[in-house]
């Protein structure tokens, strides 16, 4: 194959083991889990596999979990491979999806799966980058449903940050997809070195010291520093004293101290992008420049490329001036306040050496291209929008993961800055630990629920949500229980289809040969109450006996046996149940079939009772002629004379229906098994189907209109705007009044505590009563769920429907934002997340009207600022 030796060779370094490995996987036609630092270059691993899927002529899908990776990764493959192999798809941008390659959220990938989209033929790979997103308690459960759901063909390439459970997670992966080769590295490509910086009054300049005794393999905390953090003067628990010594070294100073020590570039995380904006503003007022006159002007030209699809009006009411006074002195924030334009502007001046210090949020330590030679971190606390959290040891590594540029710096660098709030032994701690274990985040959403009962038995749905990671972590033996009912029900169609004659009834045939072979064995036996309870003692549930004139055929429910007494709880033909011992048969009972009983295995139970009925009755009437003949000879007759019994290839029908057979009982078997185990997951499904069978979604196991409508919506509210489709309050509404009610179900404001959500007078007031209506919906969906034991999903906010209502109705951004607090990134990206549930909404709201006022709405907002793509659209 010339592929590899051609892929290498377009390299400008030489391959590392574990990515050797798993190009070897990859040839080998395995799917493959790498989990690996961040900057270790898991990324040729997925490129790999898009460069084998074209030369095969196949395709390959690369997802990511953000749509700025998704972005950045189009624009790299396209330059690659050009323009027309290479598509865009992430919900609210749609650039040649038809292509061999194409660039997607995850989420796209799970709807395109849920729709039997016809982009899936000719599919070879999918790539999932960032795959330990799983774990996001929002999102995550996407991954688990595109993992198991892909067709076991598709050869899968995960790729993982490092975390401790990947032994765990990659056995869950080799159980759900099969054949599947593990890499886990866990050495970094640059070697990392851990710094404390310290202020302390009346003492010029900072203190920088190694946190631990030995830079490269102890993990001992430095004395030095911790008698140094002693002198701030803690109280109990590490609080500080009003008169501490120490102080948090200022940005500026912090900034001049890493030039002096050669530490730049550097990325410092603070989390809050006020601050982020804040440390730019004070170090350009602090004079800092990091360029030179002709590195300001390719500055210059970068950023009028990625701004000159905005007005000056947008500009200015996005702060331009301050943004590019930050750019030309090589300084700048990354956070998702800013818009597309600028933050694209800032990754590519960053990655061109242009830029030498980004403040950012911790949004950049997802998969962004952007190392530095030294990453530092303001506090190790952040505030989630309710309290503050201390950062996990997975966090800190993934932050600290982009210290030290591969190729260009032997050593990076992770320094922490003192803190009030946090001590020596704390940090020291943290940085001694490197990672978390991967936890799973799948539950039973609507939209999941209703996509499966659309397109799965009963059976084979309870089968996917015990294949989640989530199940496996509830009983990792249920997974493989459920990998082999998947197999065991394969070949078991696949014998059923091989074991059918053209001559006539196959199973009658064999039923009078076991007929013929138990007549036989009774003749042998005498009627001695001892042998008849040894008969009794082999019956099974599903068992068929004839007690001729006493009662026909009869049913064995279940059996019991103490001591030398066995009992049977049976069914009669008549459908009425009885306890039998062995002195209520006159002869031996003689076993002449068996049928399947139904799962959950309840015999007492009034419905498993009427299957079952239902089956012995079936059976009965197909075979009356076994108890026509009740002699050796008439059964011998009876079989030589069967019309199968002419069939050529009879020796190999038996076969496989004695295989059939055998799959049959040994699927009751592990059936049985996953029932005695764990059912959390099936519980919740439950119950979240029976909420949508008293709302009218589905209706048993088939959908109601309502339901169809549900399974195209993909939207964090996706009950409430499917009720809200329903009840018909987006019908009747122009275009602006319908964006701005959409807004309700994807706009989340970031603080409760900000009262810019609520307004007292609607744009119109027939807006308002929707926006009523919606709200009480909302109120009903959760009391349903709170009295059927599910969680509750987030309710409606109004936060940006007047924002939304102006776009829509053509006010430029500088009026729509000129009396908002809100930033220009969070003002776009929310656009977006309207746009793409527009869309939806046009394709399946019942009224015509309806639909093509979210046309409508949707086109009118993507403009502007909104549509700006940057690195997409150059």
């Amino acid at each position: 194959m010339t592929l590899r030796p051609d892929f290498v060779a377009g390299l400008d370094f030489a391959l590392d083991d574990f990515q050797v490995r798993a190009l070897d996987a990859l040839d080998a036609g395995r799917s493959v889990l790498v989990a690996a630092p961040t900057g270790s270059g898991k990324t040729i691993i997925g490129e790999y596999a898009v460069a084998r899927a074209l030369s095969r002529g196949g395709k390959c899908f690369y997802t990511t979990p953000i749509k700025a990776l998704s972005n950045q990764k189009f624009a790299d493959l396209r330059e690659k491979y050009g323009n027309e192999k290479v598509g865009l798809l992430t919900g609210d941008n749609s650039i040649n999806g038809s292509a061999a390659v194409v660039v997607m959220t995850t989420e796209v990938l799970r709807n395109m799966i849920y729709a039997d989209s016809a982009a899936l033929r000719g599919l070879e790979a999918v790539v999932l980058d960032e795959v330990h997103y799983l774990q996001d308690r929002h999102r995550g459960s996407v991954w688990e449903e595109v993992m198991v759901h892909l067709p076991l063909e598709v050869d899968l390439v995960c790729l993982s940050a490092t975390v401790s459970n990947a032994e765990e997670f990659a056995e869950w992966i080799e159980t759900v997809r099969g054949s599947t080769t593990v890499i886990i590295e866990e050495k970094r490509p640059v070697d990392l070195r851990h710094r404390y910086l310290v202020a302390e009054r009346g003492v010029d300049g900072l203190i920088m010291l190694p946190t631990f005794v030995d830079d490269k393999t102890s993990t001992v905390p430095n004395p030095d520093a911790l008698r140094l953090d002693r002198r701030s003067g803690r109280g109990p628990r590490g609080m500080p004293r009003p008169a501490r010594r120490l102080a948090p070294p200022r940005r500026p100073e912090m900034l001049e101290r890493l030039e002096q020590e050669d530490l730049l570039p550097a990325i410092v995380f603070i989390f809050s992008r006020a601050g982020c904006d804040d440390a730019v503003r004070q170090c350009v007022a602090a004079q800092l420049s990091y360029t030179t006159s002709d590195e300001r002007k390719e500055i210059d030209a970068l950023i009028e490329k990625h701004t000159e699809g905005l007005s000056d009006d947008d500009l200015m009411v996005l702060g331009f001036g301050p943004w590019r006074a930050g750019l030309e002195a090589g300084i700048a924030a990354h956070h998702a306040g800013l818009v597309p334009p600028f933050k694209e502007a800032v990754e590519e001046g960053f990655t061109r050496g242009l830029i030498k210090v980004v403040f950012a949020t911790e949004t950049l330590a997802l998969g962004i291209n952007m190392p530095a030679r030294t990453v530092a971190i303001e506090k190790l606390t952040k505030f989630t929008g309710d309290h503050h959290e201390f950062l996990t040891p997975g966090e800190y590594t993934q932050l600290t993961g982009r210290a030290g540029r591969r190729g260009l710096d032997a050593v990076g660098y992770a320094v922490v800055l003192w803190s009030p709030w946090t001590s020596f032994e704390q940090v020291a701690g943290l940085a001694s630990r490197r990672t978390d274990a991967l936890r799973s985040s799948f539950r039973s959403t609507y939209n999941m629920t209703v996509n499966l009962i659309n397109r799965y038995s009963p059976e084979h749905s309870k089968n996917l949500l015990n294949l989640s990671f989530a199940q496996f972590h509830a009983d990792r033996e249920i997974v493989t229980i459920e990998r082999q009912l998947t197999r065991r029900r394969k070949s078991s169609i696949s014998a059923t289809e091989r074991a059918v004659s053209s001559y006539g009834d196959l199973d009658e045939y064999r039923s009078l040969l076991q007929a013929k072979k138990t007549e036989k064995i009774n003749n042998r036996k005498t009627k001695s109450g001892a042998e008849t309870r040894s008969v009794l003692g082999h019956l099974a549930p599903g068992d068929i006996v004839w007690m001729g004139g006493r009662g026909g055929d009869v049913l064995v429910l279940s059996q019991q046996t103490k001591r030398n007494s066995t009992a049977l709880f049976v069914m009669l033909s008549s459908g009425r149940t009885a306890r039998l011992r062995a002195g209520d048969f006159r002869d031996h009972p003689e076993t002449i079939g068996h049928i399947a009983l139904s799962t959950p295995y309840a015999p007492r139970n009034q419905t498993f009772q009427k299957h079952a009925l239902k089956e012995l009755r079936k059976f009965s009437a197909s075979n009356k002629q076994i108890r026509t003949h009740k002699t050796q000879q008439d059964l011998a007759s009876a079989i030589r004379n069967h019309p199968v019994a002419q069939d050529v290839d009879l020796k190999e029908l038996m076969k496989a229906a004695d295989e059939r057979d055998r799959l049959n009982d040994e699927i009751i078997r592990l059936e049985r098994r996953v029932l005695s185990r764990s059912d959390s997951l099936a519980q919740q499904f439950e119950r979240v189907r029976s909420l949508l069978d008293r709302w009218d979604y589905v209706s048993g196991w088939s959908l109601e209109p309502r339901g169809q409508i549900l399974a195209r919506l993909y939207s964090e509210s996706d009950l409430l705007l499917a009720e809200s489709i329903a009840r018909g309050d987006l019908d009747g509404l122009n275009a602006p009044e319908l964006a701005a009610l959409i807004s309700c179900f994807t706009y989340e404001s970031r603080s409760r505590d900000d009262d810019s959500f609520s307004y007292p007078d609607w744009p119109t007031k027939k807006l308002g009563q929707r926006i009523a209506n919606v709200e009480k919906t909302a109120q009903e969906i959760l009391a349903a769920e709170l009295s059927g034991g599910l969680p509750k999903s987030r309710l409606p906010d109004s936060g940006f429907v007047g924002l939304m209502y102006d776009w829509v109705s053509g006010r430029d951004l500088f009026e729509v934002l000129s009396e908002s607090d809100l930033a220009g990134g969070d003002f776009v990206r929310c656009a977006k997340q309207c746009i793409d549930v527009l869309r939806q909404c046009s394709l399946v709201a019942p009224i015509a009207q309806t639909q093509a006022a979210a046309t409508e709405a949707a086109d009118i907002a993507q403009r502007g600022v909104v549509s700006a793509l940057g690195a997409v659209s150059s």
